[in-house]
């Protein structure tokens, strides 16, 4: 079921015009993050058309930003200025020797994905690292996910170990995502 929809969904994103979508969900973004006093976020480097968070060091610079990398035993965080590699999988991530940061001191992580639902839960490419790595944070911390509105669904199907946002940034503005309906 996930695999067919997520054809049908990427098919949607690539009609889209991420660029223009990318920077009016920043702007929201920045606004947000600066309202609540976000000091360390951790961004993503955009791959295959999802939406991009690049903008923010620029619109919010009061923040100190990072980056994740895939491990065989799930995320790393590391300084958004750490050198980089190119993934087996063809997107950017921080080099197998950047230095490491405290993923505890986030407070806010902006997170990908291909689709999210309106209770907060995301439709990812199927590696799971998202949903082993958001448990992992404090409550306190902000779990954004940044899609275009028109990737923001009723209902997605969901696994036991899905992960959810509290937060979906559109292009349109911030969305508080609603309380599961299990």
């Amino acid at each position: 079921m996930k695999k067919e929809l997520r054809k049908r969904l990427l098919e949607r994103r690539n009609a889209l015009d991420a660029a223009r979508l990318s920077a009016a969900a920043a702007r929201h973004l920045a606004g947000f993050l600066r309202e609540r006093g976000a000091r360390e976020v951790l961004l993503y480097l955009p791959f295959r058309g999802e939406l991009s968070p690049l903008e923010l060091p620029a619109l919010y610079p009061e923040a100190r930003y990072h980056l994740p990398r895939t491990a065989p035993d799930g995320l790393t965080v590391h300084p958004f200025t750490s050198p980089r590699e190119r993934h087996p999988y063809g997107f950017e991530q921080p080099a197998a020797n950047a230095p490491r940061s405290d993923p505890r001191r986030l407070d806010a992580v902006v997170v990908p994905g291909l689709a999210f639902d309106r209770a907060g839960y995301r439709l990812g490419y199927g590696g799971g690292y998202y949903d082993r790595f958001l448990p992992t944070l404090p409550e306190a911390t902000l779990r954004i996910g940044l899609v275009p509105a028109a990737l923001v669904l009723e209902r997605l199907p969901r696994d036991p170990w899905d992960a959810r946002v509290g937060w979906l940034a559109t292009e349109e503005g911030l969305l508080h995502a609603t309380a599961p309906d299990n």
